[in-house]
C-alpha cells in the first residue's frame, strides 16, 4: 500500500511528494525545498518514518519543481531522473531563477532519462511514465494503476491546467497531452498536482474549464 505525503514548499507553493509502501523504499517527487527549514522538514519525515530514498524525479525542470535537487543529492546522494527534453531548463536553472527573485546554484545533472511507458520502481510499488509535454518540453506524469492515481506535475490542476505562455509552452499539445493521455485514465483515478488540492479525472473530464473529456 502507498502512502502519499505531500509538502508544500517554496515561493511558488510547489507540491513535493513522498511516496513510501511497506517496505520503507520511497521515492522523492518534485523536490521544491528551497530554505533550510523546507529541507529540514521534509528531511526529518524521512528520518522520523525510517524511509529509505531510491529514485527523485522531477516531472518538469521548472525552477520552482527542482530547487531540492542538489540538497536531494547532498543528502541521499540520489541524481535526479527526468525526460531527456527537459535538461533546457536544468542547464539554465540559475538564470530561470534570477528572473524571479531566487538565488540557485548550478544545479545537479540527471543520473538518467525516463521516456514514455517506462516503469520507476520502488519496494513493492511501480509507476508508469507519461510524456506529457504542452506546460513544458520534457513533462511526464506518473500513474499508479493498482491505487488509481496519477502525479500531473504542472500539467492538469484541479479546475486548471498548466500555463502554455512560458518557453517551450504549447497549448495545443498540452491539450492533446490531457485529452489522449490523462482523460483516457479512468474517471475514478485521483489527480495529484504540482500546485493546489487533489480531484480526479473524472471531475476535470465533467468541469474542467479549459479542456472537457
Amino acid at each position: 500500500m502507498i502512502q502519499i505525503k505531500v509538502f508544500v514548499f517554496n515561493p511558488f507553493q510547489e507540491n513535493t511528494y513522498i511516496l513510501h509502501d511497506d517496505t520503507k523504499e520511497c521515492i522523492i517527487i518534485d523536490p521544491g525545498c528551497y530554505t533550510k527549514q523546507e529541507e529540514t522538514e521534509l528531511s526529518a519525515y524521512i528520518s522520523d518514518n525510517q524511509l529509505n530514498p531510491v529514485v527523485v524525479i522531477n516531472t518538469h525542470t521548472h525552477i520552482d519543481h527542482i530547487l531540492g535537487n542538489n540538497f536531494i543529492f547532498r543528502t541521499f546522494n540520489l541524481k535526479p531522473i527526468i525526460h531527456d527534453a527537459g535538461t533546457i531548463f536544468l542547464n539554465n536553472a540559475s538564470d530561470y531563477a534570477a528572473m524571479f527573485g531566487i538565488q540557485v546554484a548550478d544545479m545537479i545533472m540527471p543520473e538518467k532519462f525516463i521516456n514514455e511507458g517506462d516503469k520507476i520502481s520502488f519496494g513493492n510499488s511501480t509507476l508508469e511514465v507519461l510524456y506529457t509535454p504542452g506546460h513544458a518540453d520534457g513533462s511526464v506524469c506518473l500513474v499508479n494503476h493498482e491505487q488509481s492515481f496519477v502525479i500531473t506535475g504542472d500539467v492538469l490542476f484541479n479546475g486548471s491546467i498548466g500555463r502554455t505562455d512560458l518557453l517551450t509552452g504549447d497549448f495545443d499539445i498540452l491539450a492533446e497531452s490531457i485529452s489522449q493521455k490523462l482523460y483516457s485514465l479512468p474517471d475514478n483515478y485521483i489527480v495529484y498536482p504540482g500546485h493546489g488540492e487533489t480531484t480526479t479525472i473524472g471531475n476535470e473530464k465533467l468541469s474542467n474549464p479549459f479542456i472537457r473529456g
